[in-house]
Order: C-alpha cells, then structure tokens, then sequence
C-alpha cells in the first residue's frame, strides 16, 4: 500500500494540487488493497502531495478498515451525528487550496461536503490522471484478468453446449450466469447482453424472456466475470442450428477486422491507429453502413476504462496495456454480429488474453 499511496502523493506534485481525494471505486481500491462499497455515507481517502494521508471512514466501516493496514489518520463518523464535523476536521488538518477528485466517480453530495469545509479550496477534474495511474498493468493484475477471462471461457463453453431451440434469451442468460459462479467468478463484470435474432442488433441489448430461440438465430452474448478484483469482457457471436450467406458473409467481415486489430497492436501504436485500422476493414466491405461502435476500451478493475481505442484518441498505447477489441457491424431490424477479445499489448506485439475459438460455430442442434 506505502508504494501506491506514494504514487498518488508523486501525482498530485505533478499535478500541482495540494492533494487528491478518492473515492470507493476502481482507484479506491487499487490503493487500499480492498473494496469498499459506495452507500449514502461518504466515504473519502485524501492523499496530499506532502504529509500523511487523512481519511473520513463512517464508523460502522472502521472494522473493515483496520484490514487494509492504513497508516494515516482517520476521522471516523456516525449516523446519529452526521459527516459535517469529520469534513471540518479534514479541514483542520489539511488547510488544502486545491484539490483533484475523481470527476467520473465522486458523488455531488461529497463535493459539496468538501466545499463546505473547504470554500476557499480550488477543487480540479482529475478523472484522466488518477485513473490513468491503472492502465499499464503489473504481473499480478494481468493474472487476476487471465484468471476472470479463463472463468469466463469455460463457463460460455459449458453455457453453449447447452443452448437448445426453444430456449428463451432469459434461459440462456440463466445458464450463463449460474455457470460463471460454478466456474470460480467472485461477481460478474456486468449484467450480461443475451441477444438473438433482431436483439442483436442491439449492441446493449437486454435479454427477452418472450423470445425462444429459432433455427438461423444468431445468439450473442456479451458478458464477463470478476476475479480477485478485474474484470473479464468477451463477446462471441453463434448461430443457432444454421446461418445464411448473408450471415456468414458479415461475421467473416467482422473476423477479418478483429484479426487486424491483433495483427498491427504494438507498443507505442495510437488508439487512433488501432480504431482507424480495424474500422477501416468493415468500412471497406459492403456493410459499412451497419457500423455504431468504436473498436474498443481499456480492461482492469473498470470494464470500461482509459484508454478509449476510437478515432481521434492520439494516445499511445504502453506495454502492460489491455483493452477490447470489439468490432461489430449491426443492422436494426434485422441482426448484429460483434467478436471481443481482451489484448494484451507487448513491447513486440500483443497478446490475446482471450483464447476461446472465433471460427463461426452452429450451436442448438441436438
């Protein structure tokens, strides 16, 4: 924990604030070491730039802290008397003037609580900067993703040898979820997407318990489990009993610019690069028309996180970066086909995390 919170202090001297101030989430616990719920009491990690870090724990939580082995000062608080008086000691003791906070995760009332006992403090967007502090990822965070991916393999392989006509999307999305738990997944990365035939056009779809399952559906399925704390984020693409020409022909489209993605990733290669690559083999094709999506996000305790693989993003991609290669071509109405793979960018290259096959696969034939 020392190394991490010293990151965060070294962040907010570049920075140029006083200090940084984190809350249950990603970052939050990627500093503690453990998670931590967000609820209706605040919750406020503050780590400044010089001097100990301070944190405001509701008391009902402090047995939890004491595990995390936090070596600074707590200001602990309960229901009966409220959080006003443990912002104003916050305040005591450090007399801030500026402040970075989590612009995408903090909460307006535990802003406003900061302002409050703070007024004269300059509170910043710092969203991009602590964040960013999680994109390249150590040994350990790469296993814990391999870890999730590999849960998530097996318990899609289990979830489609199962998969029968008939069967509604809720059905199949029951087997899944059930699966991913048999398999060793400690939560899901997020609700699943189940989406057949005209749902799958859909890119977040949700799954139909009035719709069953025909021959010549395509079935696709969004999902992922969480392990140890990161999350896994997959997506194939099947056809029930049987696909068509046209099917056939937009799932290779979609294939071949997966493949590319795989193919150009390095590091030290641009979102921009990456997106503009992958994009441009389905805007070649005849089905350019059906594109609705960038090519991808970064993958760690968020399933979606920095960096955003999309046109226009001139940010290059570090070794130890992972992120989503997801191209689809949707058409509404009728049907979508998206293949995801997780990738591990490489000094040399890239390595799928993901390794599940992509050949087009049938599935529901008894």
């Amino acid at each position: 924990m020392k190394d991490r919170l010293n990151s965060l202090s070294a962040l907010a001297g570049r920075m140029g604030v006083d200090a940084l101030a984190l809350v249950p989430g990603p970052n939050f616990t990627r500093a503690l070491g453990r998670a931590f719920s967000s609820h209706e009491r605040p919750f406020v990690l503050v780590v400044p730039a010089a001097g100990r870090p301070v944190a405001i724990v509701p008391n009902l939580e402090l047995g939890s802290w004491e595990g995390t082995g936090f070596d600074g000062t707590v200001i602990d608080w309960r229901d009966q008397d409220g959080y006003a008086a443990a912002f104003a000691e916050l305040a005591r003791i450090l007399p801030l003037a500026s402040l970075a906070v989590e612009g995408q995760v903090m909460r307006v009332f535990v802003h406003h609580a900061l302002k409050t006992a703070m007024p004269d403090c300059r509170i910043v967007d710092g969203e991009a900067e602590i964040s960013g502090l999680r994109v390249v990822k150590t040994d350990a965070d790469i296993a814990a993703l391999q870890a999730a991916i590999d849960i998530s393999e097996r318990a899609l392989s289990r979830t489609l040898d199962a998969v029968r006509i008939g069967q509604t999307e809720k059905q199949v999305e029951r087997m899944l979820v059930q699966a991913l738990f048999d398999e060793g997944a400690d939560d899901l990365a997020f609700a699943p997407i189940v989406a057949a035939a005209s749902n799958s056009a859909e890119p977040h779809a949700h799954a139909r318990a009035d719709y069953a399952l025909r021959p010549g559906d395509p079935l696709l399925i969004d999902f992922g489990a969480r392990k140890d704390g990161f999350a896994a984020d997959i997506t194939r693409t099947v056809f029930v009993d049987h696909a068509t020409d046209d099917m056939a022909e937009v799932y290779d489209t979609v294939l071949r610019a997966n493949l590319r993605g795989h193919q150009i990733t390095r590091a030290g290669i641009t979102a921009h690069e990456i997106d503009d690559a992958v994009t441009g083999v389905l805007e070649a094709s005849r089905f350019a028309d059906r594109i609705r999506t960038k090519t991808g996000h970064g993958l760690g305790r968020d399933v979606h996180e920095a960096p955003y693989i999309m046109r226009g993003n001139p940010v290059a991609l570090a070794a130890g970066t992972v992120y989503t290669n997801e191209p689809g071509l949707y058409r509404l109405g009728d049907f979508g086909v998206r293949i995801e793979d997780d990738i591990l960018v490489t000094e040399t290259g890239c390595r799928s995390l993901t390794r599940f096959p992509k050949a087009m696969t049938l599935v529901g034939r008894c």
